[in-house]
């Protein structure tokens, strides 16, 4: 569909979104521009994307309910749509930056972004979602404050400090790309970024000298908001830093009961936000310390990232072993009882004045339930695809929310089935067909040897329930229908199944996809209407 086409639509439908703001409301804009850079944050010169020559790109500061204009100039050699993770679009899909909702910025194009982060607060992140370009960057934070009148559930830190983490290859996206359309895996990545920089060197042996390492400068008897994001490609990391305790306070825009963790999973495309105190002696500087989880960690030494924490009196330069990650190579419900152990602080007030936990989720009655069941990579029709209860996902030239507003016909199916197929995998543009105000239970079912993370588009969902084995209707037994998590971001465990709930309440077309860039670029996704 051409873009000059969905202008027209677009400029109709944002003088609607524009009558559904608030006059005072205010407005913040950025202008990102997209462009390649070389750069070496392993320590081999490679093609990396940057927003405004920045590699991680800047953050966009927000607070609840105000209108974010983001104008995005796409100067790389391909198309671009930038998604906002975690951004619920109010009723305004077509925003989302993903293919079926937004048709591709040609090079050389721009396009604006406007939405409203309507009733949220907390910490998210955008990246681009097309042809494998998040493995090259072009990432960035997102941060929607509390209004002033609506308190937070801690003391208002001395500082706010944005870590972003993920896995890195030195090859370049288009080299990663060809790779999978080539049947190919991707095999072990090459490190791990903070901040977009490689390793301190810890370790002469595994970490060259000359790589640019992340510093994060603190003073002693400080409490600090980190916000911490997986933005990686496939592989879980265990955050830590060294000596001290991470109080867990928000994810993904839902204030947690707070406990105290010396280290935590973060699963790709997860979102943290800790509070950390600098109550230590300061005799050295202490690591920070991202290293890849549920995989041969004797094989992946180097699938770590440490940058440095340094108090402003700091002695020494940090030295000797790391901090040990969870000792539990033989232990598989360690990392799960840690999940279940993250619960919705019901007691406090999100984006608005009223406690989260009035929203008393476990009293709905469900509606529809759907069982969605992933397996490893499969052949079909000569090409290795990922699939989603056996429909490995084809994105339509016409997005579906532009082929429902001007009612072309058989752009996509709305006939994706409430169970995972039992005959041979195919290759469908197939939907969930959601109703409005309906209550949809969501059973995430892992068939695979890895870990994968899902997210929906549109929603804060919550997570009550996960096990290993395979899921039954007995189940439900086990789920915690009080103090959930509300996220738009859950770990399925490898043999394992999580379970979601999901208010459907926002009007549109919403992406369900796992966040493991190789298996979502090879189908495994779908989209609720």
């Amino acid at each position: 569909m051409a873009l000059s086409r969905f202008w027209g639509w677009y400029l109709i439908h944002i003088a609607l979104f524009l009558s559904l703001c608030y006059a005072e409301d205010p407005f913040v804009f950025y202008d990102f521009e997209v462009t390649y850079i070389t750069a070496s944050p392993l320590g081999v010169p490679q093609q990396v994307i940057a927003i405004n020559n920045k590699f991680p790109g800047p953050t966009i500061n927000s607070t609840t309910n105000n209108n974010v204009v983001i104008n995005v100039r796409n100067k790389l050699d391909e198309s671009l749509l930038m998604h906002w993770s975690g951004i619920q679009q109010r009723r305004s899909s077509w925003q989302d930056g993903v293919l079926g909702t937004n048709c591709p910025i040609p090079p050389k194009w721009n396009w604006t972004y406007q939405f409203q982060v309507k009733d949220q607060v907390g910490s998210f992140f955008y990246f681009p979602s097309l042809h494998f370009q998040r493995a090259a960057g072009g990432f960035g934070s997102f941060i929607i404050n509390n209004r002033p009148i609506i308190p937070i559930p801690f003391d208002t830190p001395d500082g706010d400090i944005v870590i972003l983490i993920g896995d890195w290859y030195t090859q370049n996206h288009t080299a990663l790309r060809k790779a999978l359309d080539a049947g190919k895996g991707l095999g072990m990545p090459d490190g791990v970024l903070i901040n977009g920089k490689g390793p301190y060197r810890y370790n002469d042996t595994l970490v060259p000298d000359g790589i640019e390492y992340e510093t994060i400068n603190v003073h002693p008897g400080k409490t600090y908001r980190l916000r911490v994001h997986n933005v990686g490609i496939s592989t879980s990391l265990n955050f830590r830093i060294q000596s001290h305790n991470l109080l867990l306070a928000e994810s993904e825009g839902s204030y947690t009961v707070q406990q105290n963790y010396t280290s935590l999973d973060i699963h790709v495309g997860q979102s943290y936000s800790f509070l950390l105190t600098t109550d230590q002696n300061a005799s050295s500087d202490y690591y920070i310390v991202a290293s890849a989880r549920f995989v041969n960690e004797s094989q992946w030494k180097r699938v770590t990232g440490v940058a440095i924490l340094r108090y402003s009196n700091s002695k020494g330069k940090a030295s000797g072993p790391l901090p040990d990650p969870p000792q539990d190579e033989f232990d598989k419900t360690f990392s799960m009882n840690q999940a279940r152990s993250i619960r919705w602080n019901v007691s406090a007030s999100g984006a608005r004045p009223n406690p989260q936990g009035s929203f008393r989720y476990g009293s709905i009655n469900v509606t529809e339930v759907y069982v969605l069941r992933n397996k490893p990579p499969e052949t079909i029709d000569g090409k290795r695809r990922a699939t989603l209860s056996g429909i490995s996902f084809v994105n339509p030239a016409t997005p579906i929310r532009l082929a429902d507003q001007y009612k072309i016909k058989g752009v996509y199916k709305l006939d994706f089935p409430d169970k995972p197929l039992t005959g041979p995998p195919k290759m469908e543009t197939s939907v969930i067909n959601g109703t409005y105000r309906g209550f949809m239970e969501v059973i995430l079912q892992n068939n695979d040897t890895k870990m994968h993370t899902y997210h929906m588009s549109g929603y804060a969902f919550f997570v009550v329930g996960m096990d290993y084995g395979e899921w039954s209707e007995n189940s439900r037994g086990t789920y915690n229908k009080w103090d959930g998590i509300a996220r738009s971001t859950t770990q399925v465990y490898p043999g394992a199944w999580t379970a979601i709930l999901i208010s459907l309440d926002n009007v549109g077309v919403w992406n369900l996809r796992t966040e493991n860039l190789d298996s979502w670029y090879l189908g495994q996704e779908t989209y609720v209407r």
